[in-house]
């Protein structure tokens, strides 16, 4: 959120806006009545129409990472969140990407909820920064989200 110097609250950036009507797009999108099997193949279109619309290298690394996440746990559905490919189980979000370029950051992010079993004692990551997605980062996603899922 923004501020300024003075220290009194701006409201949303920009960015923060636009993510938050893209993701009540979705909400509605959503809602709308169709099979639940129609829903879910539109989400999944969404997805890789999203990805697809990425800068080079964001776009690569969410190829992979949607790759990786689909092959390793086929339960958790493809969808949209906040405009950003995410990955649910029941509805609710487990992880997702964040690309570097619509944040306007240094690089993009795999993401989990509080849904994902990560916990490793009292404190543990629950998002990482990918600056490219080798084979070994490959490896580590699927890790991480064989352990999201449980």
């Amino acid at each position: 959120m923004s501020s300024k110097d003075s220290g009194t609250y701006e409201g949303f950036s920009a960015d923060e806006r636009a993510a938050m009507k893209e993701h009540a797009q979705e909400q509605k999108k959503a809602a709308r009545r169709t099979s639940k099997a129609e829903k879910e193949a539109e989400a999944v279109r969404d997805v890789l129409a999203k990805i697809a619309e990425m800068q080079d290298s964001d776009r690569v690394m969410a190829e992979r990472v949607h790759a990786v996440v689909t092959a390793t746990a086929p339960s958790l559905a493809p969808k949209l969140w906040y405009g950003m490919p995410a990955y649910a189980a029941d509805g609710k979000v487990v992880c997702f990407f964040q690309s570097a370029e619509k944040f306007k950051a240094r690089y993009a992010t795999l993401g989990f909820s509080d849904l994902a079993q990560l916990d490793e004692g009292t404190m543990w990551p629950a998002a990482f920064a990918l600056t490219e997605v080798t084979a070994d980062v490959e490896k580590r996603i699927a890790e991480l989200v064989r352990r999201a899922v449980g």
